[in-house]
Parts: structure tokens; sequence; C-alpha cells
């Protein structure tokens, strides 16, 4: 198979007949092979007949259905992991990408990228409760991973099948997928494309995402940076908390012994404690980290590393 489309679908029964209607056209005008997998994320409003429809008429056509509603991130994981293509194509269902997009986009990814990222740069979307949280959350996203990107939101992406099916997406993370493409070594590249006002159904997006994209940002750095070295994250930060309590310990210590000064309403001393007892506490965590990391690997057999090729 050269070509595997993943669509997410979640309530959007008014826009499926003619979103596949039109991506099915590009697709066929590539004069390659190809499979639409539609995957239905618990749809209550009859999207699942829908796409049963366009499965039964249309054979390059497959439908995954979730047993609930689990999010954008678990709908493209399950359509990932059914995919066969040389080439992975995501794409919102709500018909704002636009699937006239694909035949550049896979152009440029036969230049040697391995990812090829949309940028909405036109967005029609409102500016107060879409682009601006957007566009803070592009910049903080880039400067925390190191992958500048205009926009990271943008569902419109194509990437090898190989490395599309060794990602492990939870949570949020399907908007960092450009950042765990880096993370293994991957060349990408952004590119413009067209994006449409919603007209039909109604969007699933709000502000109140951007809490837990943040909380999915501070996995994305850790696993990044540090996830098969856990002890330099714990272990420093230990070392400096354990150094500072010892100092104030030991310097009551001296004004007590030495120089015969009361030291038992000092809230120095507390802190000299507390500041001692959480280093011990954050250089175990990082041992322990360590021993977790190592059983990870191990036990999966799982390398710390990814060969690009042999010769």
């Amino acid at each position: 198979m050269d070509l595997s489309v993943i669509v997410p679908i979640f309530n959007e029964r008014e826009n499926i007949r003619s979103l596949d209607e039109e991506l099915r056209a590009v697709l066929v005008s590539l004069g390659r092979s190809y499979e639409v997998i539609y995957v239905d994320d618990g749809s209550t409003d009859g999207s699942f007949e829908e796409l049963a429809a366009l499965a039964a008429a249309a054979e390059p056509v497959r439908v995954v259905k979730l047993s609930r509603n689990f999010g954008q991130t678990a709908a493209m994981a399950a359509g990932i992991a059914e995919s066969t293509g040389d080439e992975v194509i995501l794409l919102d269902g709500d018909r704002q990408n636009d699937p006239a997009d694909i035949p550049s986009m896979l152009a440029k990814r036969a230049a040697g990228y391995d990812l090829v990222a949309g940028w909405r740069k036109d967005r029609k979307d409102a500016w107060l409760s879409r682009k601006l949280p957007s566009r803070v959350a592009n910049w903080f996203i880039g400067y925390a991973t190191g992958v500048r990107l205009h926009d990271y939101g943008c569902t419109l992406k194509i990437l090898r099948g190989d490395l599309a099916r060794s990602l492990r997406l939870y949570g949020e993370m399907h908007r960092f997928i450009p950042a765990l493409v880096d993370d293994l070594g991957g060349r990408i590249i952004e590119m413009p494309v067209n994006h449409r006002a919603r007209v039909a159904g109604e969007s699933k997006y709000g502000i109140t995402r951007t809490v837990r994209v943040v909380l999915d940002l501070l996995t994305v750095k850790f696993l990044s940076s540090y996830a098969t070295r856990p002890i330099h994250v714990f272990g420093v930060a230990g070392l400096i908390s354990t150094f500072f309590g010892l100092a104030i310990v030991g310097w009551m210590g001296v004004e007590r012994i030495v120089l015969g000064n009361p030291i038992g309403d000092r809230p120095l001393v507390l802190l000299g404690i507390l500041l001692t007892v959480m280093g011990l506490q954050f250089v175990t965590m990082g041992l322990l980290g360590e021993i977790l990391v190592r059983t990870y690997h191990e036990s999966q057999g799982k390398p710390v590393y990814r060969v690009e090729k042999l010769l």
C-alpha cells in the first residue's frame, strides 16, 4: 500500500460524505494505491452509520470504531496502528483541512523529509479563542522542544509509514508529533496549506485544552531529554537542595556549639532540615527512575537509539 490516510471522526456526520468524495478524488488523481481509515471516536450523532455505509460501498475505505470517546490522540494512534501504507497522511474530519494540499505535500516528502507538517498560514478561526492561544502555545512548544514550527496544531501532516507506526501517542500528544519525530532523528519541514472555515458541525476545541497541552509538553520535554537518564534531573536538584540544607544546618551548629547562640526558635533550622531531606528524596527518586528505565528498555528489548540505515 502506498498511502494510508487517517481521519479521526467525532460527531461529524454532516461532513463525512463531502469529505470522502473530495478526499478520494484527490487520491485517485495521484494514481497510487491508497486506503482511507476513518476512526470513529465514540460519535453519538450517527457518524458511524455514515462511515459504515462508505466502507460497504468503497473497498479502499476502512472504519475503526472505538468503544467510547477517547480523544483525538487515541483516535490517531488507533488509525496509525491499522495502517499499512508507506506514507501516512493525517487529516481532520471537519473539512477545514484541504485534501488538495496532499499532492504538493507528498512531493515535498519525496524530497527526503520524514515529516511534512501543514501550516495554516491564513487560518479561518476566531482570533481570541483559537488563534491567540495557538500562537502562544506554538511559541512555547517550539522554545521548549527546540523544534520551531509556526503551527503545531495543524492536523494535516504526511510522514513515513514506518516512522508513524513507531510513535507512541498518549494524552494530547498528537500535536507534538513533530517534536517526537525530531527526537527520533527525523527530518522535518513545514509548508503553508489552505485552511477553510467550518461549514457544518461544531468545533470540539476550546481554550480549556491549553492546560492539558502544557502538561503534555512537560511530559514530551522530559521524555525527549531525560527519559534514559532521570538521575540527571532529580539528582542535580537533589544535590543542590542537599548542599544548601547541609550548609544551613552546619552554620546553625556552629552558632549553637561554638558561639553559644540559641537556635531553637530559628526558622532557618527547619529550612535547613527540610532542604536536606528533600535533597535526599530527589536523589532517591532519580535512582529509582534509573532502575525503572533499565527495566523498561531491557524487558522489551527496546533500544535507546534508532538506526536509519545499514550499508
